[in-house]
């Protein structure tokens, strides 16, 4: 039985297995069920000893525990190289740089409801991937805040063009009609700046009710699409140099109007007081239902190898 977990920083999400002890096909038969239920009410498992030790067996891993085929990254907000099966190399930033907390493409109307990590090598310094949960930050993010973003909903822009990804890599064609396609299927308005400049405009709730959990979680992007999160000078650079309108991305309300930069400070500051670390291990693969929790990077030295997966995308699911 996976009742009796360990906590880290009080949430009892870690698995002790005993390494060489298990033959994995073995485990994941008798165990898949179980997982789905932690993960469905939980929101998170760190599997420590499954003995993984490659991107092809960290996939049947996946394809097993979420009990579907493993997603193509669409839609694409960040740099990663592509694997076999759809494993995916965590995000490419620096080293140096921070990802702050986040839950995978919450930018878009469809998104993965599972998501998985494997740590073939850990950092030598830093590196963790915090998690927070997403029914505590909505639980905690100041009423004010919370009422009008749920008022007046998320308008995110983005801009292909010389900077940032290029739109041939986010919708993964060099179809423009492909492109409109997409944009006319998922609500979102599209526009060619000129030949090879695309901008888009999506509008999207800011908050949603779990279908399985039945429990309201905070689930947008509003703090790294806002103009703030290049920081200031980069921002400011870039305002006079493109035009606020032709950012690479930003959020405002949904109505168009501006989101102050302090209300985006707030929002960071209750995702880091409920973010729970811990030290990757080689082989650990982590597990999350993606709407109960978020997840980030911190910044490392030496190196690092993070695998990712994505399974069982939210258009399955009924709403309510």
């Amino acid at each position: 039985m996976l009742s009796d977990l360990d906590s880290i920083s009080g949430n009892k999400i870690l698995l002790n297995l005993e390494p060489n002890r298990i033959r994995i096909a073995d485990w994941l038969l008798n165990h898949s069920r179980e997982v789905d239920e932690i993960l469905n009410h939980r929101g998170a498992l760190l599997i420590r000893g499954l003995g993984v030790r490659s991107n092809t067996q960290f996939a049947r891993v996946l394809m097993s525990l979420f009990a579907s085929e493993l997603l193509p990254y669409n839609h694409r907000s960040t740099p990663r190289t592509a694997l076999k099966d759809n494993i995916y190399t965590a995000t490419e930033y620096r080293a140096d740089q921070e990802i702050v907390q986040h839950n995978e493409q919450a930018y878009t109307n469809v998104w993965p409801m599972r998501i998985g990590f494997y740590c073939q090598k850990e950092a030598e310094v830093g590196g963790e991937t915090p998690i927070a949960d997403s029914r505590q930050v909505y639980e905690n993010m100041p009423a004010s805040i919370r009422d009008e973003f749920e008022k007046r909903s998320l308008m995110y822009i983005r801009n292909f063009s010389d900077i940032d990804l290029p739109w041939q890599e986010v919708y993964q064609t060099s179809s423009k009609d492909e492109v409109a396609h997409y944009c006319k299927q998922n609500g979102i308005v599209h526009e060619w700046v000129d030949e090879n400049h695309l901008r888009t405009k999506q509008v999207l709730p800011a908050s949603r009710v779990h279908p399985v959990a039945k429990v309201p979680v905070w689930f947008n992007q509003a703090h790294l699409f806002h103009a703030s999160a290049i920081g200031e000078s980069l921002s400011l650079a870039l305002k006079e140099s493109r035009g606020l309108e032709n950012l690479p991305r930003n959020v405002c309300y949904g109505d168009g109007e501006a989101i102050p930069d302090d209300v985006i400070m707030e929002i960071r500051r209750v995702y880091d007081a409920y973010k729970v670390s811990f030290r990757w291990e080689r082989g650990d693969v982590l597990l999350l239902d993606n709407m109960l929790f978020s997840h980030g990077r911190e910044a490392f030295e030496g190196e690092r190898s993070v695998l990712t997966g994505m399974a069982r995308s939210s258009q399955e699911y009924a709403w309510t």
